[in-house]
C-alpha cells in the first residue's frame, strides 16, 4: 500500500549559498502514526526539532496502525527507506527478532541515562520507549451520570446496544480481555485467559460495534453510543477538545499500562541525523511539549508538566496497584487471544 509522503523543513535558501547548503542537507524519514497523532506530533515535537536543527529535514510517514509499520520495514528490509520508527512495543520486539531494528546499548546515547530506568527499556527489544499509555473507560456525560467507577458498568443491561469499543486485535481489545479475565477471578492470564473471553462474550449484546468508525471516541462525542473503552492520552484529547461531551476514568478494579517504542531502523542511511532525532524525541522539551498537546505520559524521569496535565495522565503510585501486564509474554499468546474472541465473541454479537 502505497504511503503518503510529507516532507518538512525550508529548502528556500539564498541563490549563492545553495550548491553548499544541500551538500550538507541531510533527510530522515520518521514513521509514526497517522491521524490524532499526527496532528499533535507534528507541532509539539517535529516541528521544534527542525528549528534547532536547520541541517537535517523530516519526511513524516503516518501509518495507522503497528502491525501496518511492521510490514512496511519487512517490505524494505533489502533497501531501507525509513530511519526512525516509532510505534507498540509488541511490534517492536518482533522487528527487532527480525533484525529490522538496530540494537542500541543503555549507554549508546547520553539521553537513555535520563529515562525511566524500570520502565524504558525491555528486553530484547532495540530503542527506548517513547511515551506511556493505559486503558480509559470512556462515556458520555451528558447519558451516564454520575461518572461510572467500575468497568462493570459496561455490561450493565440498561447499556445494550450503547457500547462502542475497539475489539481484539487491537491492543485495547486484548487488554480488557485481560482486566475482565482479572475481574472474573483468574489471575494469571498466560495460564488461562477463558474467563476474559466468557465475559466479553456476555457484553458482546451490549455492543453495538466492535469496529467503530473513525473511532469509538467520536461515537460518544456525537451521541451515537454512551460507553466504550480506549486508550486514556487520545480520550484526554477529545474529553478536552469537546468539553461535556465526553469522560475518561480509570474504574477501581485499575487498568492496563501500554507503551510506544521509538527505534532506529537497521540499514538507515542517517544514522547519526536519525540518532540526533531520537535524542530529541526522549528529551525533556518534546517530551513535555507532547504530553501538555496530547496527554501521552512522559517516558523521560526529569519531565516536569503543569498539574492541568498531570490530573490527565496516571501517576507511578497508581500503576503501581495495575494488573502487571508483560507485553512481550502477551505476544506469544496474541493468535490464541485473536482466535477466541473470533469465534466466542463475535459469535455471541451476531
Amino acid at each position: 500500500m502505497p504511503i503518503t509522503r510529507r516532507l518538512l523543513g525550508s529548502s528556500i535558501l539564498a541563490a549563492p549559498f545553495v550548491k553548499g547548503a544541500l551538500a550538507q542537507e541531510r533527510t530522515i524519514t520518521v514513521a509514526a502514526y497517522s491521524g490524532v497523532f499526527e496532528e499533535n506530533y507534528m507541532p509539539a515535537v517535529i516541528e521544534p526539532f527542525l528549528k534547532s536543527h536547520p541541517g537535517i529535514k523530516i519526511n513524516y510517514f503516518g501509518m495507522p496502525n503497528s502491525a501496518q509499520m511492521l510490514g512496511t520495514l519487512r517490505a524494505q528490509r533489502a533497501n531501507p527507506q525509513i530511519d526512525v520508527m516509532l510505534f507498540d512495543l509488541t511490534f517492536a520486539k518482533a522487528a527487532t527478532d527480525e533484525k529490522l531494528l538496530e540494537p542500541l546499548a543503555r549507554d549508546a546515547l547520553p539521553i537513555f541515562a535520563d529515562l525511566d530506568q524500570q520502565r524504558a527499556f525491555q528486553p530484547g527489544v532495540a530503542g527506548a520507549a517513547v511515551t506511556f499509555d493505559h486503558l480509559a473507560l470512556t462515556y458520555s456525560p451528558e447519558r451516564i451520570t454520575p461518572a461510572p467507577t467500575s468497568w462493570m458498568e459496561l455490561w450493565k443491561p440498561e447499556h445494550k446496544g450503547k457500547v462502542a469499543v475497539t475489539g481484539v486485535p487491537d491492543l485495547g481489545g486484548i487488554s480488557i480481555v485481560l482486566l475482565a479475565n482479572k475481574m472474573e477471578g483468574e489471575t494469571d492470564y498466560m495460564k488461562s485467559f477463558d474467563k476474559g473471553i466468557a465475559s466479553l462474550a456476555k457484553l458482546a449484546p451490549n455492543v453495538l460495534s466492535f469496529e467503530p468508525k473513525p473511532d469509538s471516541y467520536t461515537f460518544i462525542v456525537n451521541g451515537t453510543s454512551s460507553l466504550g473503552y480506549g486508550w486514556n492520552a487520545r480520550a484526554q484529547l477529545f474529553a478536552k477538545n469537546f468539553p461535556g461531551k465526553i469522560g475518561a476514568v480509570v474504574p477501581k478494579e485499575g487498568s492496563v499500562a501500554i507503551m510506544n517504542m521509538i527505534s532506529i531502523v537497521r540499514g538507515s542511511k542517517q544514522q547519526d541525523a536519525a540518532k540526533q532525532f531520537l535524542s530529541y524525541a526522549l528529551g525533556t522539551e518534546a517530551q513535555s511539549a507532547f504530553t501538555e498537546r496530547m496527554f501521552y505520559g512522559p517516558t523521560n524521569a526529569k519531565v516536569q508538566v503543569s498539574d492541568a496535565a498531570k490530573a490527565r495522565i496516571a501517576t507511578q503510585e497508581q500503576m503501581a496497584t495495575w494488573l502487571p501486564v508483560n507485553w512481550l509474554d502477551v505476544a506469544k499468546i496474541r493468535d490464541r487471544i485473536n482466535d477466541a474472541w473470533r469465534r466466542r465473541v463475535l459469535t455471541a454479537a451476531g
